[in-house]
């Protein structure tokens, strides 16, 4: 099972492996409040297309278009398959993120691809 959720949010039980999958160590979290069993940095958008995303929803539908063609680049494939590999291990699979908005992130993205390919 598959979930994505603000790493800002209270760590629960039922998060399974908790996967961090942001480029940039959020603002303010210890790696301890974090409690991330790993920090996925290279399948996160990279920074010129974060910059130019800039958390506007009015750019996510191009954003989530240009973010889905990163994760094809050579640079980004090798991550998103290890968390696919991940997905297909752990029985819950929680994806944390430090975006404010919840839907309009790289989270979003991610775990809609994974769904599609994976069933």
């Amino acid at each position: 099972m598959l979930k994505i959720k603000r790493i800002y949010d209270t760590v629960e039980e039922d998060d399974g492996y908790r996967v961090l999958v942001d480029r940039i160590w959020p603002r303010g979290m210890s790696k301890d409040k974090a409690a991330v069993d790993e920090w996925l940095k290279d399948v996160a958008p990279s920074n010129e297309l974060r910059r130019w995303f800039s958390h506007d929803p009015a750019r996510y539908p191009e954003f989530a278009k240009r973010y889905l063609q990163e994760l094809t680049d050579d640079s980004h494939q090798a991550a998103f398959q290890h968390l696919e590999k991940l997905a297909m291990k752990n029985s819950q699979l929680t994806m944390v993120y430090s975006a404010k908005d919840t839907e309009h992130n790289q989270a979003v993205v991610l775990k809609e691809r994974l769904e599609r390919e994976n069933g």
